[in-house]
This record gives structure tokens, sequence and C-alpha cells, in this order.
């Protein structure tokens, strides 16, 4: 049960790829809208999701709107955040598979979500009797090594999503090898570095983290090699999904800079040198196959 409920799909960015602890970097491709007309008879049937990385959001389900297809999830201390569903949500109580028409509030939840544009959509819904472990993804806004308190900005929630850290808590750098090379600490929790963070709530509602997954730090280097999903010319953004781990990045461009950038196509196989600067990955160099 453990492993189904860490397990993960991207969340945003220039940030957003929620990770697990092995996941790669990645910011999740723009989809069309995930949200379907919800299906009249006779309508086709719905799109499959998208590829990307989500986030796990642990917490309480407040209320449950079948009509807008909604719930409001009360996430581990923090605001309460509107999440979407539709036929295609797995639904489970304690680990057995449940129907739709069976969701409703719970005091504990674990939901397994992926971003619709700007909107939170539910991939699945774990009703469970104890209290989940959560696993998020962000940018770190700042850590206070004195008070432990850590601050991460993501667009899943509209305002930082604050841990406590205990001395101790395992720290990690992962992705690729270049990257994972130099010794990992809590001197990476720097602002605009990209992380996971595993956590679960102590009985005051807190989240408090077990594990960090460090993804990227500003001014680190990476090499992304797979074909071109999304382009976009004019802004000077390109999502590509990287072959050595089926995930989606964004990484930003500049067509005077980069001569190549003019001659890529939707669907080309390419390699991409980027750098991670805070907040995006901006292309140094892109060679196509």
């Amino acid at each position: 049960m453990k492993s189904l409920l860490t397990t993960l799909i991207l969340s945003g960015v220039a940030l957003s790829n929620m990770p697990s602890a092995n996941a790669q970097t990645q910011v999740p491709a723009p989809q069309s809208s995930l949200k379907s007309a919800n299906a009249s008879i006779g309508s086709p049937a719905l799109p499959p999701l998208p590829r990307g990385k989500s986030t796990i959001l642990g917490g309480e389900i407040k209320s449950v709107d079948p009509v807008r297809d909604e719930l409001i999830l009360k996430v581990f201390g923090q605001h309460q955040v509107k999440v979407l569903f539709d036929e295609r949500t797995q639904i489970f109580r304690d680990g057995n598979k449940i129907p739709l028409r069976d969701l409703g509030p719970s005091d504990h939840a674990s939901v397994q979500t992926l971003l619709d544009g700007t909107a939170v959509y539910a991939v699945s819904i774990h009703m469970l009797a104890q209290s989940p472990e959560g696993e998020y993804q962000g940018r770190v806004m700042n850590f206070n090594p004195e008070t432990r308190e850590l601050n991460i900005s993501s667009v899943m929630l509209r305002e930082p999503f604050k841990l406590f850290v205990p001395e101790g808590t395992a720290v990690a750098r992962v992705g690729q090898p270049e990257f994972t090379l130099s010794q990992p600490g809590f001197s990476d929790l720097v602002r605009g570095s990209l992380i996971s963070v595993r956590f679960q709530p102590d009985k005051q509602g807190r989240g408090v983290a077990s594990q960090i997954s460090v993804l990227a730090i500003p001014g680190s280097a990476f090499v992304f090699t797979g074909d071109i999903s999304v382009l976009d010319l004019h802004a000077g953004t390109l999502v590509l999904v990287d072959s050595s781990d089926e995930q989606s990045y964004q990484i930003s461009f500049d067509s005077g800079r980069l001569q190549a950038s003019k001659g890529i196509h939707q669907g080309d196989h390419v390699t991409v040198s980027a750098g991670f600067d805070g907040a995006r990955y901006v292309a140094s160099a892109i060679h196509v196959y």
C-alpha cells in the first residue's frame, strides 16, 4: 500500500515535476483540459491521461460535489484546495477499489494529482483509516536552520507549503549522474532549488519531513535526450519527453542565440543541454538528430 501511495506521475515549472525519491527532475507538458464534458450519452470516451509527474497531497476531504465533479481537500497544515475528478479517477478505500459514486468526505485521504492548466486534477484518491504519507514537490522559498521550517512554492497551492524538517532528515540528490556526484545536504535547500519532500503529519496536523530529494539547484546543468512533444517558437519553449525516464521537461530557449532552434519541429528527436536557473530550464545547446 505504501508503495502505491508514493507512486507519482508530475507537477508544473518551470517547476513542476511532485517525484518520488527516485524520480528525475521534470516539468509537465502543458495539457489541454483534462476535465471532459463528463460524457453525456453517446459522447466519445474520455481521453487518456497525459504523461507527466504527479504530486501526492495528503489531508482531509472536507466535501464532495458530484455535480461539479470537484472536492475540497484540506492539506496537512495548509489551506483548502479544490480538486477536480471524473470517470478516469480511481477511488480506493483502504486499498480496495470502490465506485466513484462512493466518494465522500474522509478524515484521511491521499490524492494523486496532476495539473490541468491551473486546476488540480485527481488521478487517484485513497481514503484511509490512518493518516497517509504525502509527497510534495516544488521550489524552495526559504529554509530556516534554526526553526527547521521549510517553505516550498508550487503551482499546486496558492500559499507556500510549510514543513518542519527534523535534524537527521535524509537529504539526497537524485537525477543525472553529474548532478548526483556532489555531496547533498541541508546546504542544498537554497532559494530556487527544486525538491521533492516525503512527509507525514504530526499530532498537531503539521507536516513533518521524513525524506528530501533534491532534483535541481540554481546553476546545475542537465542533458536531456528525447522527442519534442510541444513546441512554441514564438515563446521560445519546448517540451521534451526524455527517453531515459519517459518524463516531460519544459525547456526555454533563445532562438536569437541558438541557431539550431530555428530548424526544430514538433516530433524531432533532440539532445538539449540546459541549465536550471532557479525558475526554469534554459537551453544552452540543441542538437537535432
